[in-house]
């Protein structure tokens, strides 16, 4: 599989970077960041330091959108992410820096590249993808699938009683993704939200004893930290790694209905909101749940056994 990654480089990122790299039968084409958890700036310099650590340089990376189609960018998630997106944890600085095209632009370059072949994967609010399909109409014909982490479409939302952060954050660019008529797969809370990680798990990923994979056991300390009062007990919900996990095959959704979604788009209270809505142009696939507990599968991908 050759895969383009869009994301916004917080704790959760990191871990579906990590599965994408420990995946031998994918290739990351390349990697854009947008703004989300962290600035799409901060978020580069997180991938790259993350790539450093893993030894993986090779694979270019562009800074994309700062701010949403429609707006500014002002969200601010340190409480769940930490001051640097990664829970405060510093990378090595890496030997290179980011490529001189922005997100928009390498995803347009990697989809005539790859024709029919690319798949594109994001953890991140759409705006990149957005711009790409702005800039290059036919892009819709070039990729393969999309799957994006996002969405609260039967449960309640993160950032409103309606909205999850992903969407909310730039529902115009959210609306152009899923009504272009692509093989759209969406990871939504519904299904994020019940599968964990526990300390456990944390503890399993520090003691491989590689720098990437310690990195990854320190940054989840301050994601921990924010989920315990929010869950009542001490885990944390696999949004990105499962995202991951589902677009390489290592995840089976067991309930995936396809759905006609409409995004709100207005200024109101239910800004950001995903609704099913019948007479949809197009249709998305919509993981609800998966044919077996994530954490296992993803962690043992992550430690290099492979699916579990």
């Amino acid at each position: 599989m050759i895969l383009y990654f869009d994301c916004d480089t917080g704790v959760d990122d990191a871990l579906a970077l990590a599965v994408l790299l420990a995946h031998r039968d994918v290739r990351v084409a390349g990697i854009g960041t947008v703004s989300g958890n962290t600035s799409a700036g901060r978020a580069a310099v997180n991938t790259l330091g993350l790539l450093a650590l893993a030894g993986r340089e090779d694979i270019e990376v562009a800074v994309g959108a700062h701010d949403p189609l429609a707006g500014g960018f002002d969200h601010d998630a340190a409480p769940v992410h930490g001051g640097n997106g990664i829970g405060g944890v510093d990378l090595p600085a890496p030997r290179r820096g980011p490529i001189d095209r922005d997100a928009a632009e390498l995803l347009a370059e990697l989809a005539a590249a790859h024709r029919g072949e690319l798949h594109i994967l994001a953890t991140g609010p759409l705006t990149n993808i957005a711009r790409a399909l702005a800039r290059q109409p036919r892009l819709p014909e070039f990729v393969a699938g999309v799957t994006v982490m996002g969405g609260a479409v039967r449960t309640p939302g993160n950032i409103t009683g309606h909205a999850e952060a992903n969407i909310a954050n730039d529902p115009e660019a959210a609306a152009a993704v899923l009504s272009a008529g692509w093989p759209v797969t969406l990871v939504p809370l519904d299904v994020t939200m019940h599968h964990r990680f526990a300390e456990a798990d944390r503890a399993a990923l520090r003691a491989s004893g590689t720098p990437f994979q310690v990195a990854l056991a320190d940054m989840l300390l301050a994601y921990f930290d924010y989920y315990e009062p929010v869950l009542g007990e001490r885990r944390v919900p696999l949004h990105d790694p499962l995202a991951a996990g589902i677009a390489v095959g290592d995840l089976e959704p067991a309930d995936a209905p396809s759905l006609g979604l409409r995004v709100d788009t207005g200024t109101g209270a239910e800004r950001g909101r995903i609704a099913e809505d019948a007479g949809a142009a197009h249709r998305t696939r919509v993981v609800l749940s998966l044919a077996r507990p994530a954490g296992p599968v993803i962690l043992a991908r992550i430690l290099g056994a492979g699916a579990a």
